[in-house]
């Protein structure tokens, strides 16, 4: 249900977990309710409408960890990010070590297979215990949303089995405290019949002329989840595997860039407006 008080802004606050198997530290960029002042932030090359470390408003509210693509960024989903977090979520954007834009060495490793899910949870564990977002953070009302890569992720938490190209079994844990996933264009390509125990609701959204994760990642989904109940499945007309990312500064626009770019006569503003609502509304459903 969305607050509907008028002075609700979003909160925004950095942190480092750590990975004590690992030895290594990545960042969560978390937003989240307030009441304080917000005012356009620059993070990198885009603007935030936030209050850096603000208090956060006095309640309770389901958590949102958000799974990004191979070599992107956390702050890519940020009209979605944003939108939740002014109607009463806490969303926390994961930057998965070693697989994002500023140092993807882990890419097309079985270790990122590992990592990503495991760093998800650690995601959850900390903001649990958290002596700043612990107490407001409701444990039995969290999702995941994952996009491309992140679609792998969020799979595995939810009990997905992934397997390597040659069947070798992937060691990833099922999350229970997850009780939704959303999926932007997801790469499912790991779960060959290995669907077999999700058993939690799945908004799947996919792109028409998608060819990073094309037609058959969903239906990978679609046919190997048991209970096809679970699954509200739609096809986004005209889109393209970047068009789930939040549009681009202006200046960042280019042909040649390819996250920026959508196919012909595809308005990526017009959807990111409608586009946050919906998994608002899935969410609030989903996690009531």
């Amino acid at each position: 249900m969305e607050i509907k008080q008028f002075n609700i802004n979003v909160g925004c606050k950095n942190i480092q977990i750590r990975d004590e198997s690992k030895d290594l530290l990545f960042n969560v960029l978390i937003q989240y309710p307030t009441k304080e002042i917000s005012a356009p932030t620059v993070f990198g090359p885009y603007t935030m409408d936030v209050c850096i470390n603000s208090k956060i408003l006095d309640g309770e509210f389901p958590l949102v960890v958000i799974s990004h693509g191979n070599g992107g960024s956390h702050l890519l989903y940020r009209t979605i990010s944003t939108h939740l977090a002014k109607n009463g979520y806490v969303v926390a954007m994961v930057e998965h070590y070693g697989n994002n834009r500023n140092n993807n060495e882990l890419e097309n490793t079985e270790e990122n297979l590992i990592l990503r899910p495991k760093h998800i949870s650690l995601t959850i564990d900390k903001l649990l215990s958290d002596s700043f977002f612990g107490k407001y953070v409701k444990a039995d009302k969290i999702a995941v949303l994952g996009h491309s890569m992140g679609g792998y992720t969020a799979l595995a938490l939810a009990g997905g089995i992934p397997r390597t190209i040659d069947g070798k079994k992937i060691e990833t844990n099922i999350d229970n405290r997850i009780k939704a996933i959303v999926l932007l264009a997801p790469g499912a390509g790991w779960f060959m019949n290995g669907l077999d125990d999700v058993r939690i609701p799945i908004l799947m959204l996919t792109a028409e002329h998608d060819t990073i994760t094309p037609a058959w990642n969903a239906e990978t989904v679609l046919k190997s989840i048991p209970d096809k109940s679970l699954v509200t499945f739609k096809q986004i007309e005209n889109a393209g595997h970047f068009s789930f990312l939040s549009p681009f500064p202006e200046s960042m626009r280019n042909p040649n860039f390819l996250p920026s770019t959508d196919p012909e006569g595809f308005d990526r503003e017009n959807f990111h407006a409608q586009l946050p609502k919906d998994i608002l509304a899935y969410l609030n459903e989903k996690l009531s």
